[in-house]
């Protein structure tokens, strides 16, 4: 049979993998709403100054240029999430019209600028006129004179995350301010705002906040924003960190908050959600499990269609045929089988499912062992990171945390027996703790802390390694040398950061898809973050590479020049007769067949023999005669076995 439609998804199912396939991850949409907060402290623009690092722009500006960026990659890279823009603290008020104009409903002082919806090329083209061109016809960024209310806010953005999103898994507010306290004499609205964030929270939605400061000033959370933003075990463990924006560093503050939102803006979706985790007989907690790192690759969401007025997105459908009569097959009628012995075996759905079933999803651990025993190669896979959830058992994150600090605090690692999913290949794996961020040998500061699957090999995953030959050793010199370079070129703090260095190919595939969506002419070239900064490395370390040069020419002459000399002697040996071999070599007794050699393994008496004549017998097969006792007899087996 074949196939009108070739699918590119592959199945979760197929060869047991525990790992997620990528387009399952763009199935679950994510709807996005930014609150940018319009003020006169958020206008006010920079002072001049001459450097080309300088910030150009004001606080709000660079956020909307933000929003901008953001919007130019959603999308394409996620084009079914959704993305919006709320202002707040300006002078005019919108929020949603109906079909004749008139407004539905208005907050005081917010202005919903776009509502939240999938972004299409005309979105992204207004916007880029509102931040590139200063098109602001509509009076849109003129501050009010009157505090706007964070609860009118927050209600307005539950209505917007309720209303359009209301099925989406991942519905998530940003909101951008340089004012650390909104309502300083007004305990009454602290109240009101606190209420409709605890709102938010109980409905799912998420409140992410990115503080922007200027100049010296400081962003003080527990003025207002520690009753908005809720912490939680995240927070402890360094997930969920506030990270404020300011230019400085040779970073503008633009560069600086994209940085910032950009390591939100992909949602944490669980691989797996509420899977027990079994500590001991009866002691059971549940975690949900996420890919920190995933790999991207250009791939295929939609078809479209470029022949028309403008692109379309095309529906595809799949229909099977058989390959003699081009009948169409009906999903009934296809079994699914496997080749044994030039034959095809059946199995019917129930009997499938049944082979694939290792009981249910669970992460049971059945010892504890030193992690200095965890040797280097057994890193075979990706490793998942854990975190707890009490939807199923109160009291995880209690538990969770007691396991992760005991086994910090003894240096040790769990055994575990995983099936993270239904039908999923069962894995041996260790739980391993990692450090919080802030502590100085944590390693990796920009993973989070708390417990990771470690999956281990089988012994069918582990191949022996044969020597390919002798290897060359360079002089003690040379390895000083090549030190000094080494150490002028390590990164800040020698901590190699993946998240900054963007796939320059991916990047580009992203670029063109953006050219064509917004009709944009075609760019030269993209950015590479990976390219090599050549001058700097010229700089930091040209001195010591051209010494080590040197000096690796010097000794790979002196090197050539000794294997010279030594080729000329070992001519000259060759040119005198050679010696008489040993007789030792040669067989004395009688030449054993290997009939008669398996009925002397058999009967025990092959371990009756002297050694010499094990070595007239290897000798006759044309085997090594070196060797104790033992050694001869386990060769003399192994030749048996290999050639009966």
């Amino acid at each position: 049979m074949t196939e009108s439609n070739q699918e590119w998804r592959r199945e979760e199912e197929d060869e047991g993998d525990q790992e997620i396939d990528e387009t399952s991850y763009k199935t679950q949409k994510d709807a996005v709403l930014l609150a940018i907060e319009v003020s006169e402290s958020m206008l006010k623009k920079p002072p001049a100054s001459d450097s080309k690092k300088a910030d150009r722009d004001s606080p709000a500006l660079a956020a909307l240029k933000c929003a901008h960026h953001l919007m130019e990659q959603r999308i394409i890279s996620n084009p079914k999430d959704m993305m919006g823009i709320l202002l707040f603290g300006t002078e005019k008020s919108k929020f949603q019209a109906e079909s004749n104009g008139s407004s539905m409903m208005v907050y005081p002082h917010c202005y919903l600028f776009m509502d939240l919806d999938v972004p299409a090329a005309e979105d992204v083209k207004a916007l880029k006129a509102l931040v590139e061109d200063g098109d602001d016809e509509d009076q849109v960024l003129t501050p009010s004179s009157e505090k706007v209310a964070m609860s009118n806010l927050l209600f307005c953005a539950n209505q917007v995350l309720t209303t359009k999103a209301a099925n989406f898994g991942s519905r998530r507010l940003f909101i951008i301010t340089d004012n650390d306290d909104p309502h300083a004499d007004d305990k009454a609205a602290r109240s009101a705002a606190a209420v409709r964030a605890k709102d938010l929270y109980d409905l799912g939605i998420t409140i992410d906040l990115f503080p922007i400061t200027q100049g010296d000033s400081k962003f003080r959370l527990e003025k207002f924003y520690d009753d908005i933003i809720y912490h939680g075990w995240a927070s402890e463990a360094n997930m969920s960190e506030i990270r404020t924006s300011k230019s400085g560093d040779g970073l503008t503050l633009l560069s600086s908050l994209t940085s910032n939102i950009s390591s939100k803006q992909a949602p944490k979706r669980a691989l797996f959600s509420n899977l027990p985790l079994e500590i001991a007989p009866g002691l059971r907690i549940s975690v949900k499990g996420y890919n920190i790192f995933h790999r991207q690759t250009p791939a295929r969401t939609c078809y479209i269609w470029l022949d028309g007025e403008k692109p379309l997105i095309a529906f595809g459908e799949t229909t099977r045929i058989a390959e003699d009569s081009a009948r169409t097959v009906e999903k009934e009628e296809i079994r699914k089988a496997y080749k044994f012995g030039g034959e095809y075996v059946y199995f019917k759905p129930e009997e499938q499912k049944s082979l694939r079933d290792f009981g249910s999803p669970v992460i049971r651990i059945i010892g504890f062992k030193p992690r200095s025993m965890l040797p280097v190669w057994a890193s075979i896979k990706k490793s998942t990171f854990i975190f707890p959830s009490e939807e199923d058992y109160v009291g995880s994150t209690r538990v969770f945390t007691a396991l992760w600090q005991k086994l910090l605090k003894d240096d040790k690692v769990g055994i575990a027996w995983c099936v993270v999913r239904a039908n999923a290949q069962p894995i041996i794996a260790a739980i391993i703790p990692s450090k919080e961020k802030s502590q100085d040998d944590s390693g990796t500061p920009y993973l989070p802390a708390g417990l990771w699957i470690y999956p281990l090999p089988f012994v069918d995953d582990l191949r022996e390694t044969k020597a390919m030959g002798e290897t060359s050793q360079c002089s003690d010199k040379l390895k000083t040398q090549m030190r000094t370079v080494v150490q002028q070129l390590q990164l800040p703090k020698a901590m190699y950061n993946p998240a900054k260095y963007p796939n320059p190919s991916l990047q580009w595939h992203y670029r063109i898809l953006q050219t064509l969506a917004l009709e944009e002419e075609v760019p030269e070239q993209v950015e590479d973050a990976t390219e090599p900064k050549h001058k700097a490395i010229a700089k930091r370390a040209g001195g010591y590479l051209e010494e080590w040069t040197s000096t690796l020419k010097e000794e790979t002459e002196l090197s050539a020049s000794a294997k010279s000399l030594k080729r000329e002697a070992d001519d000259d040996d060759e040119a005198r007769p050679a010696k008489k071999s040993r007789t030792a070599d040669k067989p004395s007794g009688p030449v054993l067949s290997t009939i008669q050699l398996r009925a002397a393994i058999d009967g025990g008496g092959i371990a009756k023999m002297t050694v010499a004549q094990l070595r007239d017998v290897l000798a006759a097969k044309g085997l090594s005669t070196s060797g104790r006792k033992i050694e001869l007899l386990e060769r003399i087996e192994q030749w048996v076995e290999e050639n009966s």
